[in-house]
């Protein structure tokens, strides 16, 4: 993995170059694939998958919200 100095003004243009987007389109695409295992079989639907993702992703939302809020992070 690589590694970037903090202390380098490049480090996020550098980590930036490494990834693109298809790396958050995997990424979602893996949680989406572990929400649909960890649904109970007799939920195990669409319309079901979606109602729990997108709860979950909007909880991750606002927790971050609540966190940038709490620590004066910029938003």
């Amino acid at each position: 993995m690589a590694m970037f100095n903090p202390e380098d003004p490049d480090a996020r243009k550098k980590l930036r170059a490494m990834f693109s987007p298809g790396q958050v389109d995997q990424s979602i695409r893996q949680a989406i694939q572990m929400c649909w295992m960890m649904l109970p079989d007799e939920s195990r639907n669409l319309p079901e998958l979606e109602k729990q993702f997108r709860r979950l992703v909007d909880r991750a939302l606002k927790d971050l919200q609540d966190d940038s809020d709490a620590f004066g992070l910029p938003k």
